[in-house]
């Protein structure tokens, strides 16, 4: 009966240190509500800023960490950009090296977290990568546009998992 006992205290307390909740940085602990206004786009393709920041509110909705609302009721404020897009050829065609059969976007999004209060004081900041790989068809232009989406929820859950678990 006494070896009972203790594997059934030591099955309890295996758990003790657990916490329910979130495991925000500290410095975010105040930080409940944030406001994701459009994103800033400094590449040359077009509505990749509305795409990001969909991508954004997205991941930060999916993750519950924080709510996402309207800039008057937020605790902090997520300005970002779209920094940059690049295309990496992966695999090209077996007679002819110059014609890619297969690319790799990667996105680069800078971001920073204020504020709302005090818009000069910078709560976090930083730069979240996200890639894709896409095979291309006819039209270069649909596949780009395609596989978009894909590493722009990537950098964003990247993003959003730095807010809410620091890393």
């Amino acid at each position: 009966m006494r070896p009972l006992l203790l594997l059934a205290t030591a099955f309890l307390t295996s758990c003790g240190g657990y916490q329910l909740g979130g495991v925000k940085p500290k410095s975010l602990a105040h930080v409940k509500k944030i406001a994701v206004p459009m994103f800033d786009n400094d590449t040359q393709h077009p509505r990749a800023e509305a795409i990001a920041t969909s991508a954004v509110v997205s991941a930060f909705v999916e993750d519950g960490t924080y709510q996402v609302v309207s800039r008057d009721q937020a605790d902090a404020v997520l300005e970002g950009k779209v920094k940059q897009i690049v295309y990496n050829q992966l695999r090209s065609n077996r007679l002819d090296t110059m014609l890619p059969e297969e690319l790799e976007n990667d996105v680069t999004l800078d971001w920073e977290l204020k504020d709302a209060k005090n818009p000069l004081k910078t709560l976090a900041r930083g730069h979240s990568k996200g890639n894709s790989r896409f095979f291309l068809d006819a039209n270069l232009q649909t596949a780009r546009n395609n596989a978009l989406p894909d590493a722009m929820e990537r950098a964003s859950e990247a993003l959003v998992s730095r807010l809410s678990n620091g890393y």
